[in-house]
């Protein structure tokens, strides 16, 4: 996000290991790079305030934050092409970090964060389908739950932190997963699914039961019990 100087900016390298001191940003064994869940909730703040506001709203608040009037923010939104993702970022990092951050690093941060793959709202007790693997989980068992869960869902979040106790009423014999319900598209329209989190139960390979909205251990099992 060069809205102000291209020039000399910072190291990304230097950038990048802030963002993972921070926690704002988690490196997997591959090398992976993601966002992390705590990040996202700050990003999505910002994002609600500023994702979607007028141009001019979004000129005058590129103005406020780089000292620039009108004019010479709406030039260099153009020529260094800043968007709205680029903003969001900025503001978030800035909010986020612990300490104060130089205008020029929080510059390259943001455009790194803008670049980084966000982490996965599918909680890491569940095997994670996409588009590409669903299909062949289901042709091998037959019996399946799978769920869906997304980003900065606060049902979600009440949901995973029962998760144990709904993974103990699944049946045996019964498989489980889970699918980031922003990223598989096919699955959402191959079953209607337009919520989450989301709970899809398969019986002998059809689609016996489908509840949207948060629910209960309890509630969980009584929709295992309609099935098996």
């Amino acid at each position: 996000m060069a809205a102000v100087n291209p020039n000399h900016l910072p190291d990304p390298e230097t950038a990048l290991e802030t963002l993972i001191a921070a926690e704002a940003v988690e490196e997997a064994s591959d090398g992976t790079l993601s966002t992390t869940e705590e990040f996202e909730k700050t990003l999505a703040i910002y994002h609600d305030i500023y994702g979607a506001v007028s141009t001019a709203e979004f000129h005058n608040t590129v103005a406020e934050l780089f000292g620039l009037d009108a004019e010479t923010a709406e030039e260099r939104i153009e020529e260094f092409e800043v968007g709205r993702e680029d903003v969001v970022a900025y503001l978030a990092a800035q909010s986020y970090l612990d300490v104060p951050v130089e205008q020029d690093l929080l510059i390259v941060m943001a455009g790194l964060l803008v670049e980084i793959t966000p982490s996965s709202p599918v909680p890491e007790q569940l095997t994670e389908l996409d588009d590409d693997s669903y299909e062949a989980f289901l042709d091998e068992n037959p019996d399946a739950v799978v769920t869906v869960w997304r980003r900065n869902c606060a049902p979600c979040d009440k949901m995973k932190a029962e998760l144990d106790a709904i993974l103990e009423r699944v049946p045996d014999g019964v498989a489980i997963a889970g699918v980031d319900g922003e990223a598989v598209g096919d699955f959402c329209r191959a079953f209607d699914v337009d919520a989450a989190p989301s709970v899809l139960c398969f019986g002998d390979g059809d689609l016996k039961e489908h509840e949207s909205g948060r629910r209960t251990p309890d509630e969980v099992s009584d929709i295992f019990g309609r099935v098996w």
